[in-house]
C-alpha cells in the first residue's frame, strides 16, 4: 500500500484565513532543565489542513466529537479542475462523475492551488463550487468534501453559502489539502481530527492510501 501525505505543515508564519492569527509554538520544557522536551501549541481550530464541523457556522450544529471515528475514513474520488484556473465549478462540471459519486464517501476537488501556498495568490481566484453544484451534491451520501484551497467558498462570496449548504446535511468540510497531484481517480482517504469536546473544527493529518 502506498501512503501519500496530503497535509500542510503547521508552523509559525504559515498562511491562515484572513482575520485569524497563525500558530504560536513555544518551548516550555527542555532536556537540560526538565529531562524532557515539551511545547505549548496555541492555534485556531481551523489552522492548516483542517476539518470544519457544522458547529462552525450553524447554531446547534454537530461538533466533531459527535461523529463516529468511521466518519473520517472512506473511499474518495478526486476531480481535477487544473484546466479551470478561475471561476465557478458548476453542475455541468460534475455530471460525468455521477457514477463514481454514487459509491464515494468523499469528494476531493483538485484545483492546483496548493502550489501557491505561502503567497498572496493562494487567497485569490481559486475555482470554487457554485451554490447549484453544492445543492446537487446533496443527492449523494457523502461523508465530506475536500479542497486544496483556503476555503470551500470563493473568497468573494457573502455568507459562506457552500459551507452552509454542506453543513445542513452534516457533510464534513476539509480545506488546505496538498500533494493531490500524487493521487489519481479513486483512493482511500483518512482525515482524523483531534477529539476535542464541542469542537467546531480541528487540524487533521490527511492521507491517501493507494
Amino acid at each position: 500500500m502506498n501512503i501519500i501525505d496530503l497535509t500542510q505543515l503547521i508552523e509559525e508564519n504559515m498562511p491562515v484565513f484572513p482575520g485569524t492569527k497563525g500558530p504560536n509554538i513555544t518551548q516550555t520544557n527542555t532536556l537540560e532543565d526538565n529531562g524532557f522536551v515539551e511545547h505549548l501549541l496555541a492555534m485556531y481550530t481551523h489552522t492548516g489542513t483542517h476539518m470544519d464541523a457544522p458547529a462552525h457556522m450553524i447554531e446547534g450544529g454537530k461538533s466533531l466529537d459527535q461523529y463516529s471515528a468511521d466518519s473520517f475514513i472512506g473511499k474518495a474520488v478526486k476531480i481535477d479542475f487544473l484546466d479551470k484556473p478561475k471561476g465557478e465549478i458548476g453542475v455541468e462540471d460534475l455530471l460525468k462523475y455521477k457514477d463514481q459519486l454514487e459509491t464515494a464517501d468523499f469528494l476531493i476537488i483538485h484545483t492546483g492551488w496548493s502550489e501557491y501556498w505561502g503567497t498572496s495568490k493562494y487567497f485569490e481566484d481559486f475555482p470554487a463550487l457554485g451554490v447549484e453544484a453544492a445543492q446537487w451534491l446533496m443527492n449523494y451520501n457523502l461523508k465530506g468534501i475536500g479542497v486544496d484551497a483556503i476555503s470551500v467558498d470563493a473568497m468573494t462570496s457573502i455568507g459562506f453559502p457552500i459551507h452552509n449548504t454542506f453543513m445542513k446535511k452534516n457533510f464534513l468540510i476539509i480545506e488546505n489539502l496538498t500533494n493531490l497531484l500524487e493521487v489519481r481517480g479513486e483512493f482511500i482517504f483518512s482525515c482524523l481530527p483531534l477529539k476535542v469536546v464541542d469542537s467546531d473544527g480541528s487540524p487533521i493529518r490527511a492521507i491517501a492510501m493507494i
